[in-house]
């Protein structure tokens, strides 16, 4: 066994080999994003001038910036000048707390003093303090990622999510979902919490082009991503597959009901 953990463990040191696990093992459709928050104008330098990346040619949402990195497998580098999100620039700490923010809140909320406090209570960054941040696909991180942001169906979603409790020995699972900044604010939630957040996609998710199917958002601590995909390497050597509900299935969540006598699949011999 100690060789096994052995070898596991050496085997999931890189970032690539854990992008390869998860998006073979989970029959994940999108690469998972490396977010990186960059406050030192250092490490900013250093990536410019070391780093391959883009930038977009206009202002547009943070979720779509991770569009490139989730489908295009892009990195891309955001600024201020160029995020078209008030949102997510107010929970970055980009702008400050104003009317035109309570404006953009009105059609979700019951009045303005529901929208100023439901703001007021976001998760923020420290204000005017973030330079800029960087996403790309899990094995194109230049840096260690702050945070994983997955985009999945609901079973990839609650596997992640129990390989988390399992790895990291906590339980039970509470979860942060901020109004009109779901994917921003859960991002800075768990940068700020240091774990996980497993949370719907917001309401603009089809119309804003930023989702394709109403994906799960599952984001994951940087610092604790070796850890899950590991403990998902377990229990592929133990149980024989990725699926917990149909022991040795490597389909998460396989369509098909464990109790029923019908569905059967056997291997044929040949005479």
């Amino acid at each position: 066994m100690e060789e096994v953990l052995s070898h596991r463990e050496a085997y999931i040191s890189d970032y690539a080999e854990m992008e390869d696990i998860l998006m073979r093992r989970l029959k994940l459709v999108h690469y998972p994003i490396a977010v990186k928050f960059v406050f030192s104008e250092d490490e900013l330098e250093e990536f410019k001038e070391n780093a391959e990346y883009h930038m977009t040619g206009h202002p547009i949402t943070y979720c779509q910036y991770q569009t490139g990195a989730r489908m295009k497998g892009l990195t891309i580098l955001g600024i201020r000048e160029r995020m078209g999100c008030s949102n997510a620039a107010y929970v970055f700490g980009w702008k400050s707390y104003d009317e035109s923010e309570i404006r953009s809140h009105m059609k979700y909320v019951r009045s303005r003093e529901q929208a100023e406090k439901f703001i007021k209570t976001k998760p923020r960054l420290p204000e005017g303090k973030l330079l800029a941040f960087i996403v790309s696909p899990l094995s194109k991180t230049y840096f260690e990622p702050d945070v994983v942001h997955f985009y999945c169906d609901n079973l990839q979603s609650y596997h992640l999510a129990d390989d988390y409790m399992a790895a990291l020995d906590v339980h039970p699972l509470q979860f942060n979902l901020t109004m009109n900044s779901a994917v921003c604010g859960g991002d800075v939630w768990v940068y700020l919490n240091k774990t996980i957040n497993v949370i719907p996609a917001c309401s603009g998710s089809y119309t804003a082009g930023k989702t394709e199917r109403g994906e799960v958002n599952v984001i994951i601590p940087g610092e604790h991503i070796g850890k899950v995909v590991d403990r998902l390497v377990e229990r592929i050597e133990q149980k024989g597959g990725s699926s917990i509900a149909v022991v040795g299935d490597d389909f998460p969540g396989a369509d098909i009901c464990k109790n029923c006598p019908l569905i059967v699949f056997r291997k044929v011999k040949r005479e």
